[in-house]
């Protein structure tokens, strides 16, 4: 049963099950570089001291949109429909970004991003057929 009394089906179950599960993975990958990234910056006075001085803006973008869709997982583990819907968002915002700047710097590695993209997204799309299927479960035994 969830959490307002009703019966929810095995496979329902399993879907949020598999989210939370992908989805605490991701995020706490996300902590670990996070923390990296603040502790070299604290000790070294620069975030990452191999950088380049001179790059395009755009290339702040992705990853900044990364962590916003990472975050929107956090959401769903307590509001599957908002937060999967953050995700999802992030995700797809990311792509456009992606398809501009790649012919730009026509990096060799191109497809890199959009995996990760996918595994990333991926959680958010279980959140929300969690969701989905939830409301459904809800709406048909409230109507019986």
């Amino acid at each position: 049963m969830d959490s307002t009394g009703h019966k929810i089906d095995r496979a329902t179950k399993r879907i949020r099950r598999i989210a939370r599960i992908w989805s605490a993975i991701i995020i706490v990958y996300a902590l670990l570089m996070l923390i990296g990234y603040t502790i070299s910056w604290v000790t070294t006075g620069e975030a990452d001291p191999n950088a380049e001085d001179d790059y395009p803006f755009i290339e702040n973008i992705p990853p900044v949109f990364m962590f916003l869709a990472i975050f929107g997982l956090a959401v769903a583990w307590r509001w599957e429909k908002f937060g999967g819907m953050i995700n999802l968002g992030f995700c797809l915002a990311t792509i456009p970004i992606l398809l501009i700047h790649w012919p730009i710097t026509q990096d060799s590695h191109f497809a890199v991003p959009y995996i990760l993209v996918i595994i990333v997204a991926f959680p958010g799309i279980l959140f929300l057929g969690y969701w989905w299927r939830s409301k459904d479960k809800i709406s048909s035994q409230d109507s019986s």
